[in-house]
Protein backbone atom coordinates (compact mmCIF):
# COMPACT_ATOMS: atom_id res chain seq x y z
CA UNK A 1 0.00 0.00 0.00
CA UNK A 2 1.01 3.35 -0.99
CA UNK A 3 3.37 5.15 2.15
CA UNK A 4 1.51 8.70 1.29
CA UNK A 5 -1.83 7.78 3.20
CA UNK A 6 0.46 8.29 6.34
CA UNK A 7 0.09 11.70 8.30
CA UNK A 8 2.57 11.04 11.44
CA UNK A 9 5.34 10.15 9.19
CA UNK A 10 6.93 11.57 6.41
CA UNK A 11 8.81 9.73 3.47
CA UNK A 12 11.48 10.38 1.33
CA UNK A 13 14.11 8.67 -0.72
CA UNK A 14 17.73 8.16 -2.01
CA UNK A 15 18.07 6.04 -4.36
CA UNK A 16 16.84 2.65 -2.90
CA UNK A 17 17.20 4.32 0.72
CA UNK A 18 13.73 5.05 2.40
CA UNK A 19 13.82 7.70 4.92
CA UNK A 20 10.83 7.28 7.64
CA UNK A 21 10.54 10.40 9.76
CA UNK A 22 8.22 11.04 12.27
CA UNK A 23 6.76 13.98 12.03
CA UNK A 24 5.38 15.69 15.18
CA UNK A 25 7.72 18.35 16.19
CA UNK A 26 5.26 20.56 18.35
CA UNK A 27 4.66 16.68 20.43
CA UNK A 28 8.37 15.99 20.17
CA UNK A 29 6.89 13.03 18.11
CA UNK A 30 5.50 11.50 20.45
CA UNK A 31 3.66 8.35 19.66
CA UNK A 32 0.27 8.43 20.92
CA UNK A 33 -2.70 8.60 19.73
CA UNK A 34 -3.01 8.63 15.46
CA UNK A 35 0.62 8.01 15.62
CA UNK A 36 0.49 4.76 18.03
CA UNK A 37 -2.32 4.06 15.21
CA UNK A 38 -0.12 4.13 12.44
CA UNK A 39 2.85 2.91 13.93
CA UNK A 40 0.91 -0.44 14.25
CA UNK A 41 0.33 -0.46 10.20
CA UNK A 42 3.61 1.27 8.56
CA UNK A 43 6.43 -1.60 8.83
CA UNK A 44 4.00 -3.67 7.18
CA UNK A 45 3.62 -1.19 4.73
CA UNK A 46 7.46 -0.98 4.68
CA UNK A 47 8.07 -4.30 4.12
CA UNK A 48 6.05 -4.87 1.06
CA UNK A 49 7.37 -1.49 -0.63
CA UNK A 50 9.29 -2.37 -4.04
CA UNK A 51 11.01 0.63 -4.02
CA UNK A 52 13.68 0.00 -1.03
CA UNK A 53 15.76 -2.13 0.51
CA UNK A 54 17.37 -0.09 3.44
CA UNK A 55 15.21 1.76 5.53
CA UNK A 56 16.52 5.14 7.84
CA UNK A 57 14.23 6.29 10.91
CA UNK A 58 14.39 9.39 12.58
CA UNK A 59 12.82 12.02 14.20
CA UNK A 60 11.52 15.93 12.97
CA UNK A 61 13.14 18.95 15.16
CA UNK A 62 14.77 18.18 17.97
CA UNK A 63 13.69 14.40 19.55
CA UNK A 64 13.92 11.36 17.95
CA UNK A 65 10.41 11.08 19.93
CA UNK A 66 9.63 11.61 23.28
CA UNK A 67 7.29 8.19 23.68
CA UNK A 68 4.02 9.18 25.11
CA UNK A 69 1.43 11.46 25.89
CA UNK A 70 0.18 12.23 29.30
CA UNK A 71 -2.98 13.59 27.84
CA UNK A 72 -3.68 10.44 26.14
CA UNK A 73 -3.00 7.93 28.92
CA UNK A 74 -5.46 10.00 30.93
CA UNK A 75 -8.00 9.52 27.64
CA UNK A 76 -7.19 5.81 27.52
CA UNK A 77 -7.46 5.11 31.40
CA UNK A 78 -11.07 7.06 30.69
CA UNK A 79 -12.12 5.06 27.62
CA UNK A 80 -10.86 0.98 28.57
CA UNK A 81 -11.96 -0.07 24.62
CA UNK A 82 -9.45 2.25 23.53
CA UNK A 83 -6.61 0.74 25.88
CA UNK A 84 -7.36 -2.86 24.55
CA UNK A 85 -7.48 -1.15 21.02
CA UNK A 86 -3.84 0.21 21.58
CA UNK A 87 -2.77 -3.11 23.47
CA UNK A 88 -3.63 -4.64 19.81
CA UNK A 89 -1.71 -1.98 18.23
CA UNK A 90 1.31 -2.00 20.51
CA UNK A 91 1.42 -5.87 19.66
CA UNK A 92 1.38 -5.32 16.29
CA UNK A 93 3.79 -2.99 16.27
CA UNK A 94 6.59 -5.39 17.54
CA UNK A 95 5.29 -8.07 15.68
CA UNK A 96 5.61 -6.09 12.63
CA UNK A 97 9.23 -4.60 13.15
CA UNK A 98 10.29 -7.82 13.69
CA UNK A 99 9.08 -9.42 10.56
CA UNK A 100 9.96 -6.82 8.40
CA UNK A 101 12.95 -7.72 6.09
CA UNK A 102 14.44 -4.88 5.14
CA UNK A 103 17.48 -3.57 7.16
CA UNK A 104 16.57 -0.92 9.37
CA UNK A 105 18.53 1.79 10.59
CA UNK A 106 18.07 4.17 13.84
CA UNK A 107 18.98 7.85 13.20
CA UNK A 108 18.72 8.69 16.88
CA UNK A 109 18.68 12.57 16.00
CA UNK A 110 17.94 13.64 19.89
CA UNK A 111 15.78 12.27 23.16
CA UNK A 112 14.49 8.84 22.69
CA UNK A 113 12.27 8.03 25.79
CA UNK A 114 9.53 5.28 26.16
CA UNK A 115 7.85 4.05 23.38
CA UNK A 116 10.65 6.15 21.34
CA UNK A 117 13.34 4.19 22.58
CA UNK A 118 11.35 0.97 21.66
CA UNK A 119 11.48 2.55 17.83
CA UNK A 120 14.97 3.08 18.33
CA UNK A 121 16.10 0.09 19.71
CA UNK A 122 14.54 -2.42 17.57
CA UNK A 123 16.20 -1.51 14.86
CA UNK A 124 18.90 -3.32 13.43
CA UNK A 125 21.66 -0.46 13.73
CA UNK A 126 21.41 2.41 15.87
CA UNK A 127 23.54 5.57 15.24
CA UNK A 128 22.94 8.17 17.97
CA UNK A 129 23.67 12.13 17.75
CA UNK A 130 25.72 12.68 20.91
CA UNK A 131 23.66 14.67 22.51
CA UNK A 132 20.88 12.37 22.90
CA UNK A 133 19.61 10.02 25.67
CA UNK A 134 17.71 7.12 26.38
CA UNK A 135 15.09 6.47 28.79
CA UNK A 136 12.10 3.94 29.30
CA UNK A 137 10.10 5.66 32.36
CA UNK A 138 7.23 3.69 32.28
CA UNK A 139 7.68 2.76 35.75
CA UNK A 140 7.43 6.41 36.94
CA UNK A 141 3.76 6.71 35.54
CA UNK A 142 3.03 3.93 37.07
CA UNK A 143 2.88 1.43 33.76
CA UNK A 144 5.27 -1.20 32.85
CA UNK A 145 7.30 -1.43 29.56
CA UNK A 146 5.04 -3.79 28.24
CA UNK A 147 5.15 -2.48 24.86
CA UNK A 148 8.25 -3.88 23.85
CA UNK A 149 11.31 -2.36 26.45
CA UNK A 150 11.56 -5.40 28.44
CA UNK A 151 12.56 -7.64 25.59
CA UNK A 152 15.26 -5.59 24.41
CA UNK A 153 16.58 -3.86 26.47
CA UNK A 154 17.63 -6.81 28.47
CA UNK A 155 18.83 -8.92 25.58
CA UNK A 156 21.27 -5.50 24.35
CA UNK A 157 23.07 -4.74 28.12
CA UNK A 158 22.50 -7.21 29.99
CA UNK A 159 19.78 -7.64 32.63
CA UNK A 160 21.01 -6.79 35.91
CA UNK A 161 21.63 -3.19 34.06
CA UNK A 162 18.14 -3.30 31.92
CA UNK A 163 16.14 -3.76 35.49
CA UNK A 164 17.90 -0.85 36.74
CA UNK A 165 17.05 1.32 34.12
CA UNK A 166 13.65 -0.12 33.39
CA UNK A 167 12.58 -0.06 37.22
CA UNK A 168 13.95 3.56 37.92
CA UNK A 169 13.29 5.32 34.06
CA UNK A 170 16.43 7.07 34.49
CA UNK A 171 18.11 8.18 31.34
CA UNK A 172 21.38 7.46 29.58
CA UNK A 173 23.94 9.05 27.69
CA UNK A 174 23.88 8.14 23.78
CA UNK A 175 27.78 7.53 25.17
CA UNK A 176 26.77 5.30 28.51
CA UNK A 177 23.85 3.41 25.73
CA UNK A 178 27.43 3.08 23.55
CA UNK A 179 28.96 1.37 26.46
CA UNK A 180 26.30 -0.78 27.30
CA UNK A 181 25.48 -2.39 24.49
CA UNK A 182 22.28 -0.62 23.91
CA UNK A 183 23.41 1.17 20.17
CA UNK A 184 25.71 0.81 17.92
CA UNK A 185 27.65 4.13 17.63
CA UNK A 186 27.31 8.02 18.75
CA UNK A 187 28.19 10.32 16.55
CA UNK A 188 28.52 14.22 16.51
CA UNK A 189 25.32 15.89 15.42
CA UNK A 190 26.99 17.26 12.67
CA UNK A 191 28.02 14.24 10.99
CA UNK A 192 24.99 12.28 11.89
CA UNK A 193 23.15 12.92 8.25
CA UNK A 194 26.30 11.75 6.94
CA UNK A 195 27.60 8.70 8.57
CA UNK A 196 24.28 6.95 8.48
CA UNK A 197 24.07 7.55 4.93
CA UNK A 198 27.76 6.22 4.26
CA UNK A 199 26.13 3.16 6.42
CA UNK A 200 22.98 2.78 4.24
CA UNK A 201 25.25 2.71 0.86
CA UNK A 202 27.65 0.08 2.34
CA UNK A 203 24.52 -2.01 2.96
CA UNK A 204 22.72 -1.25 -0.17
CA UNK A 205 26.37 -2.44 -1.86
CA UNK A 206 25.68 -5.95 -0.20
CA UNK A 207 23.17 -8.74 -1.52
CA UNK A 208 19.82 -8.14 -0.26
CA UNK A 209 18.27 -11.12 -0.39
CA UNK A 210 21.00 -12.56 2.10
CA UNK A 211 21.04 -9.82 3.98
CA UNK A 212 17.05 -10.06 4.13
CA UNK A 213 17.23 -13.84 4.93
CA UNK A 214 20.18 -13.24 7.48
CA UNK A 215 18.39 -10.64 9.59
CA UNK A 216 15.45 -13.08 9.34
CA UNK A 217 17.47 -16.00 10.83
CA UNK A 218 18.76 -13.68 13.57
CA UNK A 219 15.13 -12.27 14.54
CA UNK A 220 13.44 -15.74 14.99
CA UNK A 221 14.25 -15.72 18.66
CA UNK A 222 13.17 -12.18 19.03
CA UNK A 223 9.87 -12.90 17.06
CA UNK A 224 9.65 -16.08 20.08
CA UNK A 225 10.28 -13.67 22.89
CA UNK A 226 7.70 -11.09 21.11
CA UNK A 227 5.10 -14.11 21.20
CA UNK A 228 5.47 -15.28 24.74
CA UNK A 229 6.03 -11.58 26.26
CA UNK A 230 3.65 -9.42 24.17
CA UNK A 231 0.17 -10.58 25.67
CA UNK A 232 1.56 -10.63 29.40
CA UNK A 233 3.44 -7.40 29.25
CA UNK A 234 0.73 -5.38 28.19
CA UNK A 235 -1.87 -7.65 30.14
CA UNK A 236 -0.23 -5.83 33.07
CA UNK A 237 -0.03 -2.42 31.43
CA UNK A 238 -3.52 -2.21 30.82
CA UNK A 239 -4.85 -3.00 34.08
CA UNK A 240 -2.04 -0.64 35.74
CA UNK A 241 -3.66 2.05 32.88
CA UNK A 242 -7.39 1.12 33.69
CA UNK A 243 -7.05 0.60 37.55
CA UNK A 244 -4.56 1.46 39.59
CA UNK A 245 -4.70 4.70 41.72
CA UNK A 246 -0.93 5.78 41.13
CA UNK A 247 -0.86 5.33 37.48
CA UNK A 248 -3.92 8.31 38.29
CA UNK A 249 -1.55 9.49 40.73
CA UNK A 250 1.31 10.08 38.23
CA UNK A 251 -0.66 11.60 35.71
CA UNK A 252 -2.21 14.37 38.49
CA UNK A 253 1.43 15.00 39.33
CA UNK A 254 2.51 15.93 36.01
CA UNK A 255 -0.44 18.34 35.49
CA UNK A 256 -0.29 19.95 38.53
CA UNK A 257 3.57 19.97 38.05
CA UNK A 258 3.77 18.47 41.33
CA UNK A 259 6.25 15.20 42.74
CA UNK A 260 3.68 11.92 42.66
CA UNK A 261 2.80 10.24 46.01
CA UNK A 262 2.09 7.13 44.97
CA UNK A 263 0.38 4.62 47.60
CA UNK A 264 1.43 1.05 45.83
CA UNK A 265 -2.49 0.99 44.82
Amino acid sequence: MSLDKYKCFEFTRRGRVLYMTIDRPEKLNSLAGDAHTELSHVFNDITEDPDSDVVVITGKGKAFSAGGDIHYMQYLRDNPPEMYRATREAKRFITSILECDKILIAKVNGDAIGLGSTLAVFCDIIFAAEHARFGDPHNNVGLISGDGGQIMWPLLMGYARAKHYLYTGEKLSAEKAEQLGLINEVVSADELDEKVDAYADRLLSLPTQSLRWSKSTINTPLRQMAASMMDIGMSYETIACCVTDDHQEAINAFKDKRKPSFTGK
